[in-house]
């Protein structure tokens, strides 16, 4: 009967020591308030730097068939670069629009996260137009590495395949399909804005 009572009483007494254990790591309101002022002016400070670097692109790129926006805290250049039926070799006329990228991240924002997006059209399997995807993002890293002078740290190559929401003409390949069949880079993280133009 005490030894039925004594664990009745020392479970809960046990569970209130550990409670109030562990609540002698109170932050104060006044180091809470100033955490939260940090991160808002953290967040402000990385929209600006978006919105600069998209009013930036939108500039330089005004002479090529690409599309610049601002979307989720990330910009994203469609269609920067097209590939032929079944092949991932890049080609000459895309190459100038991913030197002015190249220019324009490695000048102002060295510090940028990148991710390189390859798409496929829905010809062949799933898993073949998944490869397809990633070499032709490989290729697009590559050469902003190679010859654009981006750190291979700040791009990461993905592929996104055949996947239907991501086809700009659902279902069309071949001749149909050719938009299909891109790259595009997509500026996850801006960085800190330095450097100079080049």
């Amino acid at each position: 009967m005490i030894n039925s009572t004594m664990r009745k009483v020392s479970i809960p007494l046990f569970c209130a020591v550990v409670a109030l254990g562990g609540c002698t790591h109170y932050v104060k309101q006044a180091d809470f308030d100033s955490a939260i002022a940090e991160l808002r002016a953290n967040d402000q400070q990385q929209q600006q730097q978006l919105a600069a670097l998209t009013q930036e692109m939108q500039q330089q790129f005004a002479k090529y068939d690409a599309q610049i926006a601002e979307m989720g805290g990330r910009v994203r250049v469609d269609t920067a670069a097209h590939f032929a039926f079944d092949d991932a070799t890049l080609r000459d006329e895309d190459k100038p629009l991913l030197d002015d990228f190249a220019k324009v991240i490695g000048g102002h924002y060295p510090g940028a996260m990148v991710t390189v997006e390859g798409f496929a059209d829905p010809a062949g399997s799933a898993a073949y137009n998944r490869r397809l995807g990633e070499r032709r993002a490989t290729a697009v890293r590559d050469y902003l590495v190679s010859t654009g002078g981006l750190s291979e740290s700040q791009l990461r190559a993905v592929s996104y395949g055949e996947d239907a929401n991501r086809q700009i003409d659902q279902g069309q390949s071949g001749d149909n399909g050719a938009s299909n069949r891109r790259v595009t880079l997509v500026v996850d993280f801006a960085g800190n804005e330095g450097g100079s133009a080049g």
